[in-house]
């Protein structure tokens, strides 16, 4: 994140193949509650000491490792190493985050990428691939790249690892490190990337890129040969005071059919919370008790049911697919990922949570910063999560350690909002 004078950055995810208008939550008011939802008290749980300590709030999950595969031992994130034969990659000069996204289903005139780079305010600019296809049958988002030039716009020890990107430009794919761990990607060996061409990619490393919702990258070759229009897509950085007016500015310029969407948003810092999580006004209305206590409930109900990465329900979940599930429930729409989901509403205190309100954590050691967790807090100290593989649908002490990212009270026209932008 960087601060502003009014405000500071926040990671948005971008819906990669359909755009949604961007635009305000129309309207705010200020919730009138007949009481805090029921939450514990309405399962008989009994009150406990929430953990502060130095445990994680989810294990970890060894990583699957193909056999014959070599760890690099100096990388920041998990890379094997390749044979180099897609020639030296550019050593990482800068970080630069990724604040805007052109994106049409067809190659981008060559001119727009020199327009663009023109645009005041701007600190980098690059020409890319972004569909979407299924790995080993679970549709992500993936982006083809230069792995000299993007490695800038990466979280920063993904950025700094040059055996990926030199793993990237050999032909192979580098996922997520959520996705990789948690679907139990074989790191070294391969996957079916299932394009409109399908090819059996190796899996060269695990590392978040730092664009929400974007769980892979190839080379530009690779991804064209997966039968990604060429170039039909610009990531783009500028200064912060510039994002809405550049955003303004490129869309002007683009073909029918083509639009831009921010990566990021300016949230107010005018808050009691120091959290990362949380985004629009204090006063965002909140989620009636009675629809709060119908979430607990449908939260509740599917305790002991599995982990399965990926998966929203109703039989098996990952952790914001329980959130959405359950929200779902009570007539709310949420987006899809916890990192979409930490935009939902306000932040609050941990002083001040109600059962309801959503628990998020960092647990990415490949991007510190990222929201990678969700738990739903059903008060006195309790949460509900769907933890991670090998683990069922459970009800734990709230944690507020190290991982802890701040926690939200949700706002149904907020939620819906940011579902909507990345649709």
């Amino acid at each position: 994140m960087r601060l502003t004078g009014t405000g500071r950055r926040r990671v948005l995810q971008a819906g990669l193949i359909v755009l949604a208008a961007l635009g305000a939550v129309a309207g705010v008011l200020v919730a009138v509650l007949s009481g805090p939802p029921q939450g514990s008290r309405q399962f008989g749980l009994p009150d406990v000491q929430a953990s502060t300590g130095g445990a994680s709030v989810i294990t970890g999950v060894p990583l699957t490792v193909g056999a014959g595969a070599q760890l690099l031992s100096d990388s920041p994130v998990p890379v094997v190493k390749t044979s180099a034969t897609g020639g030296a990659v550019a050593a990482l000069h800068r970080t630069v985050q990724p604040d805007l996204l052109v994106v049409a289903p067809f190659s981008l005139p060559d001119g727009l990428l020199a327009a663009v780079r023109k645009l005041p305010g701007l600190l980098q600019a690059e020409r890319i691939e972004a569909v979407r296809v299924r790995v080993n049958g679970a549709s992500t988002a993936l982006l083809g790249v230069d792995p000299s030039q993007f490695r800038s716009f990466a979280a920063r020890p993904t950025g700094a690892a040059s055996g990926l990107w030199q793993g990237v430009a050999d032909g192979g794919i580098a996922v997520s490190y959520t996705m990789g761990e948690l679907d139990k990607i074989p790191l070294g060996g391969s996957v079916l990337a299932s394009g409109q061409t399908p090819r059996r990619l190796p899996v060269v490393a695990f590392g978040t890129l730092g664009i929400g919702g974007v769980n892979a990258v190839v080379s530009d070759a690779t991804a064209t040969a997966l039968g990604a229009p060429a170039g039909n897509a610009i990531v783009v950085g500028v200064r912060a005071g510039d994002i809405t007016a550049d955003a303004a500015a490129i869309g002007r310029r683009l073909p029918r059919g083509a639009g831009v969407e921010q990566l990021v948003t300016l949230v107010s810092t005018g808050t009691a919370s120091t959290s990362t999580a949380g985004a629009g006004p204090v006063t965002a209305a909140a989620a009636p008790t009675a629809a709060l206590d119908a979430v607990l409930s449908a939260a509740m109900s599917r305790r002991g049911l599995p982990y399965v990465y990926g998966a929203a329900g109703p039989g098996s979940f990952d952790c914001s697919g329980l959130v959405q599930w359950s929200f779902a429930q009570a007539g709310i729409t949420m987006p899809r990922t916890a990192a979409e989901q930490a935009l939902a509403g306000p932040a609050v205190p941990v002083s001040q949570l109600q059962p309801g309100d959503l628990l998020f954590y960092h647990t990415d050691p490949t991007a510190p910063g990222y929201i990678s967790h969700v738990g739903i807090y059903l008060g006195n100290g309790w949460m509900i999560q769907a933890p991670q593989p090998g683990l069922d649908v459970e009800v734990v002490h709230a944690y507020f350690g190290a991982e802890f990212a701040g926690a939200v009270r949700v706002s149904p026209a907020q939620a819906a909002a940011v579902a909507a932008r990345v649709a």
